[in-house]
C-alpha cells in the first residue's frame, strides 16, 4: 500500500491543482488520504466545490476546513481573521490536531515561494505546516490535541525552472508571477497521467474559479487538451525528511 497522506493547503482548488494526481493515486491504492484547507468558511459556495473536488479525486474523507479568511477576499469568511493574521500558536495547534487525527506518513504543502504565483496565503501555509509537522511528534506540545504523531516526511509541491514552460507563459499573460525553483531542488516528480481524468474533474469542480478570467482553473479550461495534459500531467515535489529514518517513506515516482 502507498503512504497515507495529509495535504495542508491554503485555498479550495489548491488540492486539485497542486497535488490532485498524487491524492487520487494514493486514494485509489487504499491509503488514507485527507486535505486540510486553511481559508474559506464552510457555509460558502467554495466549500461545496471543495467537497465535490475531493469526491472527484476519490477521497472518502470530507474536507477539513479551518475557515479563516482569504488574504484578498474578506467575504470568504465573514467575522473571521485572515489566515495570515492568525496567532502562530492558534494556527499551528489546529494543524497539529489534524496531523494527529489523520496520522499521515507524508504531509504535502506549498513550497517556500507559495508556488508559482507567490500568494501570501500559500507562503503562510508553508510556514505553519513546517512548524506543525515537527510539533505533532512532540508530546509536550499541544498536548490537548491527542497523542503525538511524527510524519516521516514533508513534501513541498513546487515547479522546477525547466518545468514551468507553457504554464509560466500563461500566468504572465494575466499578470501573475511564475516563481520556480532550480531543477536540483526537486527531489520527486510524479507522472500523474493515469489519474488525469480525476484531477481534471476535480479542477472543474471549482466552478466559481473556472467561470472567471484570471484563476488557474479558468486558464487551464481555455487550453487545448494536449497542452493542458502537458501542463498538469506531472507533479513536482521537494522532500524534507522529518523522522529518524529518512529513506523509509516516499511518494511513488
Amino acid at each position: 500500500m502507498l503512504a497515507n497522506l495529509l495535504a495542508v493547503l491554503a485555498h479550495p482548488d489548491d488540492e486539485a491543482l497542486m497535488c490532485g494526481g498524487v491524492l487520487a493515486q494514493h486514494a485509489e491504492a487504499g491509503a488514507r488520504t485527507a486535505v486540510v484547507t486553511a481559508t474559506w468558511a464552510a457555509d460558502t459556495p467554495r466549500a461545496g466545490e471543495l467537497a465535490d473536488s475531493l469526491t472527484a479525486l476519490g477521497l472518502s474523507e470530507p474536507p477539513r476546513m479551518l475557515g479563516y479568511a482569504d488574504h484578498r477576499v474578506p467575504e470568504s469568511a465573514p467575522d473571521r481573521p485572515r489566515w495570515c493574521d492568525v496567532p502562530l500558536d492558534e494556527a499551528v495547534g489546529q494543524l497539529v490536531a489534524h496531523i494527529r487525527q489523520v496520522r499521515p506518513d507524508i504531509v504535502i504543502t506549498h513550497d517556500a515561494y507559495g508556488q508559482l504565483t507567490g500568494h501570501p496565503d500559500h507562503r503562510h501555509t508553508h510556514r505553519m505546516t513546517l512548524i506543525a509537522a515537527t510539533a505533532a511528534g512532540l508530546g509536550h506540545l499541544y498536548s490537548d490535541t491527542g497523542p503525538p504523531w511524527q510524519p516521516t516526511a514533508l513534501y513541498l509541491a513546487t515547479h522546477p525552472d525547466s518545468g514551468t514552460g507553457d504554464l509560466g507563459d500563461l500566468l504572465h499573460r494575466v499578470g501573475k508571477a511564475a516563481l520556480s525553483v532550480p531543477d536540483d531542488h526537486v527531489s520527486t516528480s510524479v507522472d500523474v497521467r493515469p489519474w488525469l481524468a480525476r484531477k481534471w474533474a476535480a479542477i472543474l469542480a471549482h466552478r466559481s474559479q473556472v467561470e472567471r478570467e484570471r484563476p488557474l482553473p479558468a486558464i487551464l479550461s481555455r487550453l487545448p487538451e494536449e497542452v493542458r495534459h502537458r501542463v498538469i500531467g506531472t507533479e513536482y515535489y521537494t522532500r524534507i525528511s522529518l523522522a529518524h529514518s529518512p529513506g523509509m517513506t516516499r511518494l511513488a515516482p
